[in-house]
């Protein structure tokens, strides 16, 4: 028999996918989980599959593209030096205590680092995609949710590079380690010089072509650029691309531009959840599960204080603060870069726990604001500061 030709395997996806799509539009089910699902149960077809991969990687640039567009780099500084407090307990709780609970549980320093990597950051994507799929994105607790998403994605590639330097066993160096900082600056910093000694400058030449075909060649360029520059120097192209947003939103012409991109967005997007779920490693039974169910408790209330304890920090109410750490339990794509370092049983163990937190946070998130309002009541969204 003839191998599927890559035009009509990717029409079929499409096609499942809308039926996926239309299902949980019909029974107000989370479309990513439905995603995600439709991803395991084709892993043993597309685990391998790069046209796959390379379209989810364009679609998750796409839509952290856009976030970055709605934060200026003024607001974005503003934005980070309010969240820091947050992003440090965010390391302690998430990260720290776990690694001390899977030692207390008997597993060697290696493997516990791997699965408090595993359990720290939450998913960037699904965080991202839920906010505005629920309408949340105008939310008092959004722009702190993001902010602290972007710590996480700015902490997470160090947390990376040091645990691929220990399992390749050429061990963690204060050079690999300095080396990573420099690369992060240099990213930041290159996108916060290019937004204002560039960008600015080019209100009039945007005004002037951005109704023209050709100009949306200059948009991707942008945004795939900056995210592939990330890459490049082995950090998250979600960052990346997030920056590449931040640049162009120096433009002041933001919601233009995204009108320009959401088109293909959309369309790419759902292969990144797909992908997603082909990752995971669900066949050799549940190891651990003692230990699963002790972190999968650990990790939920560990994001609540964070969020609670972090929005708080930020000059959030407590109901908002309350909905904000409701909001950030979901694990996701650097717990996938991490698990993937991971052999054996503690990479199932590890995919089985990304899987059901990706459910529980999905639920969580949904559920926010109905816990929220039910224990402080209706009272008026608002900061404190």
């Amino acid at each position: 028999m003839p191998e599927m030709p890559d035009l009509l395997a990717a029409g079929l996806m499409l096609l499942v996918l809308f039926i996926g799509g239309w299902m949980s539009f019909k029974m107000r089910f989370p479309d990513v989980i439905v995603y995600l699902l439709i991803g395991i149960v084709v892993s043993s077809w597309l685990a391998d599959s790069h046209l796959l991969y390379f379209a989810g990687e364009v679609g998750i640039v796409l839509l952290f593209f856009m976030l970055g567009m709605e934060f200026p780099v003024r607001q974005l500084m503003h934005v980070a030096t309010k969240v820091f407090r947050a992003g440090i307990l965010d390391i302690i709780l998430s990260f720290g205590v776990t690694v001390g609970i899977t030692l207390a549980f008997g597993l060697g320093w290696l493997e516990a680092l791997i699965i408090g990597g595993v359990t720290y950051a939450t998913s960037s994507s699904i965080t991202a995609k839920m906010l505005e799929n629920s309408k949340r994105m105008a939310n008092p607790e959004s722009e702190f949710i993001l902010g602290l998403l972007i710590f996480e994605d700015l902490f997470a590639p160090v947390l990376v590079a040091v645990l691929v330097s220990m399992t390749v066993g050429s061990g963690v160096t204060i050079g690999t380690l300095g080396w990573t900082f420099v690369q992060i600056i240099i990213l930041v910093a290159g996108a916060v010089l290019l937004g204002i000694f560039v960008f600015r400058k080019l209100r009039s030449f945007v005004d002037r072509y951005m109704d023209e075909d050709f100009f949306l060649l200059f948009v991707f360029g942008i945004a795939l650029t900056y995210g592939g520059i990330a890459l490049y120097l082995n950090l998250s192209e979600v960052l990346g691309a997030f920056l590449a947003g931040i640049i162009l939103a120096e433009v002041k012409r933001s919601d233009v531009l995204e009108g320009l991109v959401v088109r293909f967005r959309d369309l790419l997007l759902p292969m990144f959840f797909v992908y997603f779920g082909t990752t995971i490693e669900v066949g050799e039974g549940v190891p651990m599960i003692p230990m699963l169910l002790v972190l999968l408790f650990w990790s939920v209330a560990a994001k609540i204080i964070v969020g609670f304890a972090g929005g708080k920090l930020y000059g959030l109410s407590s109901k908002v603060a309350l909905r904000a750490g409701l909001s950030l339990t979901q694990r996701g794509e650097f717990s996938i870069i991490i698990a993937a370092l991971a052999t054996g049983t503690l990479r199932t163990f590890s995919s089985i726990f990304i899987l059901l937190s990706a459910l529980a946070g999905v639920y969580l998130f949904q559920k926010a604001p109905e816990l929220a309002t039910s224990i402080y009541g209706k009272k008026r969204d608002k900061k404190i500061v």
